[in-house]
């Protein structure tokens, strides 16, 4: 592997490391991620294939709340390069790979993110002291530190075997990825406390049971849900008054048109 495409790759898994937390560019997005691994190392086609198949995988993979999902980003970097390098795998054994990278990068994020949150403290201290840039340069660093924690496991797979990779996922001691699953559970579950705090009102209410009726008669998963989200949400918006009420045009004294009923929702959507 020559040092242009060390360096290329670097640089994708860093942003993409980046990008979990930023949400910008959706370099952390399986399809992306992989595709341009697959550039970096001089096989596009392998990385795509391996890329898309992975990205249906992730679809279900999405985060409710403060919830940290499976590593997409770390599963995907990493299987990509497997594949689309010198060990040159199959995409149905990077594939196999990358579910294992995924939860170990899921146990490297929970480690990382409890990090940071003792910046947090630093933070405060830096905005009592008005430090601008102070804050600034946290907020940096944070972001360094989530770019490193794809690049640095890049860069060891790049000089490593299959094997060695393989093996040292399977040496992860039980009582330490067991102890942050269970914390992990415990961050799903101030999520959903968020969630339900955001919709704690008597016209959404019914939308939540409903959910929860859906989910334990079928077996609908994550798109199905989305699916049927929208629906109702857009037939909420068809049906409820709160949407529709019908505004009243009076002819001001002095030329000018006047409206009355409605609200600023009713008036966004006339000027749409």
């Amino acid at each position: 592997m020559s040092a242009i495409s060390v360096i290329s790759l670097l640089i994708v898994a860093f942003l993409a490391g980046v990008d979990v937390v930023l949400d910008e560019w959706e370099l952390a997005q399986p399809l992306i991620a992989c595709t341009l691994v697959g550039l970096a190392l001089g096989d596009v086609s392998s990385g795509i294939l391996l890329g898309g198949q992975l990205q249906l995988i992730a679809i279900g993979w999405m985060n409710i709340g403060s919830a940290i999902p499976p590593d997409a980003a770390l599963a995907s970097i990493v299987s990509a390069v497997l594949v689309c390098g010198p060990a040159n795998l199959s995409v149905s054994n990077g594939i196999a790979i990358a579910i294992p990278l995924a939860v170990a990068g899921q146990v490297l994020n929970i480690f990382v993110r409890s990090l940071i949150v003792l910046m947090a403290h630093v933070v405060d201290s830096r905005a009592k002291a008005a430090d601008i840039k102070g804050i600034d340069g946290i907020h940096y660093l944070d972001m360094v530190i989530q770019g490193l924690r794809i690049a640095i496991p890049t860069y060891i797979v790049t000089i490593v075997s299959p094997q060695a990779v393989q093996g040292a996922l399977n040496a992860i001691p039980k009582v330490i990825t067991k102890g942050l699953s269970i914390a992990g559970g415990f961050v799903v579950v101030v999520g959903f406390a968020m969630v339900i705090n955001m919709m704690a009102n008597n016209e959404v209410w019914p939308f939540f049971f409903i959910g929860f009726v859906l989910a334990a008669i079928t077996k609908l998963n994550l798109i199905a849900f989305g699916i049927l989200g929208v629906c109702i949400a857009l037939i909420y918006v068809k049906l409820s008054p709160r949407f529709n009420a019908q505004s009243t045009v009076v002819e001001g004294a002095a030329g000018e048109e006047t409206s009355s009923g409605g609200d600023d929702i009713d008036r966004a959507l006339d000027e749409l």
